[in-house]
């Protein structure tokens, strides 16, 4: 739990820092948006509209209207604040077991959406156990992920650990540090450090695609 709060922190940080107006790696989002959607995601019951469609609208609505109203320095700071807190009692984010689950990755991405929409960034690093929560997680959700890669996935990381995320007999191996091939696994493919190797058929199919939820 130390590590949620802690990315948790650490994204509030770099989204107050980045101040109101920062362009992110969201399609469509400023800094302001991202945060919006933050606290929304754990304190309002129509965040479900992330996974259900009919209700996308009014939670693009809602998000608009929050950021919207978040546009000056000190709103924009109230709302980072609000995110810092955590969620009410009543959400499903509450519990320790969710929070654990939910979250982690999600503020690592974040993070990251913010940190490298900018000209210039370097990777974060990590202490060990942050890492390999992250790599849990990654392994637990790759299938998803990848789901529609028209070719097999073997996530490879830099110490020889290997991961199947999807199988198939023409096959790519995308290697990098655990941060950089979750960041590709959700659909940040310009934004990571990661390399490739196949055959030629399979790194010529798999040119353009984006991965993600």
């Amino acid at each position: 739990m130390h590590l949620v709060h802690a990315s948790r922190l650490a994204l509030a940080e770099t989204l107050l820092a980045a101040g109101p107006n920062a362009a992110t790696l969201c399609a469509g989002w400023e800094s302001r948006h991202l945060a919006a959607h933050l606290v929304l995601r754990e304190n309002t019951l129509i965040s479900v509209g992330t996974v259900f469609k009919p209700l996308s609208k009014k939670l693009d609505k809602k998000i608009n209207d929050l950021a919207d109203a978040a546009e000056s320095p000190e709103r924009y700071a109230a709302l980072i604040r609000r995110f810092r807190i955590g969620p009410v009692k009543y959400s499903p984010f509450a519990i320790d077991k969710v929070d654990r689950v939910a979250n982690l990755t999600e503020y690592f991405v974040h993070t990251e959406d913010v940190r490298r929409a900018r000209s210039q960034w370097a990777p974060r690093i990590l202490d060990r156990e942050y890492t390999e929560m992250l790599w849990q997680s990654l392994t637990r959700i790759s299938r998803v992920l990848f789901r529609k890669s028209p070719v097999g996935i073997i996530l490879t990381r830099p110490d020889g650990q290997r991961h199947v995320a999807k199988k198939a007999p023409n096959a790519v191996s995308i290697s990098g540090p655990v941060t950089e091939l979750m960041l590709y696994a959700f659909g940040r493919v310009d934004h990571c450090l990661v390399t490739f190797e196949g055959g030629d058929s399979a790194l010529e199919i798999i040119r353009g695609y984006k991965p993600g939820l």
